[in-house]
């Protein structure tokens, strides 16, 4: 497969940065594929955009008029060796399938870490996966957290992964995750946030609301359950999270933000023992949250419109045992 090469026309500059204005203007010419934000500024740093014959940062403006030479890269072949890891199929076809990633899973394989990751549980048990991703990202069109379980789509073709890049870009996607936090939500409703989200410029490792250089992110929150004795402020609360954006941490940064971390969060949430949230839980449901993975966060629905079929697809992912014992000991 070769380098692929596009040559059109900015429109009238609106002075954005050119990471962005570029993600707008090669949406709309079909033939290019879908590019996130990342990819762009990386095909920039490397040259691979040129306008009016020269390289670009990111952070300049596409001037009006301009000519934008584009060349996109032949996918890399992997180097990632195929393992027979266990992975629950929820849908599988010619063009793409959807499975139910389990807790603890890395969904692709970096520079450092080559194994043990569901791309690698993939090349086992699927022999056609799309390359567009690139060598350590086959078939891999979104993620979910490594301690994140739920549905999740993967392509098998490039048809199917432009297709579902396009429909990720523009938000075309029913995601919607179960959370269990911390304390009572006072909202009964949907409660509606919008915020930008962006890296923490106190801890890198974290992601932070309204930051410089966020990205705008907005979630619907709606209680689905709450947990506590009767007479007593709840503790725990079952929420469902409708995602309208798909922002690094977004349920969990929203959720914290709101006051009500998820269980079982290391980054976020992991009270100390003599905080009174932590206390406020029964002994049961302390030894539920320890035996989690990670958060209690599962990517509970998932649906789309098959990019290649037309066909109206909708998934619900069925519950891991860690998350299914941690709420059967709330009800309790």
């Amino acid at each position: 497969m070769q380098d692929r090469k596009f040559t059109l026309i900015a429109p009238d500059s609106t002075g954005e940065r050119a990471d962005k204005s570029l993600q707008e203007i090669f949406s709309e010419d079909d033939g290019i594929p879908p590019l996130s934000r990342s990819h762009i500024q990386k095909l920039l740093e490397s040259g691979m955009i040129l306008v009016n014959g020269f390289p670009l940062r990111a952070k300049d403006p596409v001037p009006s008029g301009a000519l934008v030479e584009l060349t996109v890269p032949a996918p890399v072949a992997i180097s990632v060796e195929p393992e027979d890891i266990p992975i629950e199929i929820l849908f599988e076809d010619a063009h793409l399938l959807v499975v139910n990633k389990a807790p603890g899973l890395t969904v692709h394989p970096s520079e450092t870490q080559k194994s043990g990751t569901l791309v690698n549980a993939l090349l086992f048990h699927v022999k056609d996966l799309s390359g567009i991703g690139g060598k350590l990202r086959p078939g891999i069109v979104h993620r979910i957290d490594k301690d994140t379980s739920g549905a999740l789509v993967v392509s098998k073709t490039d048809e199917a992964h432009a297709g579902l890049s396009k429909l990720f870009a523009t938000h075309d996607i029913d995601r919607r995750y179960w959370a269990v936090c911390y304390g009572s939500p006072a909202w009964d409703g949907p409660e509606i946030l919008r915020t930008s989200i962006g890296r923490s410029p106190v801890d890198r490792k974290k992601m932070a609301v309204d930051v410089r250089n966020g990205r705008d992110a907005v979630s619907r929150f709606t209680v689905l359950e709450r947990f506590g004795s009767a007479g007593k402020t709840p503790h725990a609360s079952l929420i469902e999270a409708k995602l309208e954006t798909g922002r690094t941490h977004q349920v969990r940064v929203h959720l914290t933000h709101l006051g009500h971390s998820l269980l079982g969060d290391p980054v976020y949430g992991s009270p100390s023992p003599n905080q009174h949230k932590w206390k406020m839980l029964p002994t049961e449901v302390r030894s539920a949250v320890e035996a989690l993975p990670g958060q209690a966060l599962h990517a509970r629905v998932l649906g789309f419109v098959h990019p290649v079929t037309g066909e109206k697809l909708h998934f619900t992912a069925p519950l891991f045992p860690e998350l299914q014992t941690l709420l059967e000991a709330l009800r309790k």
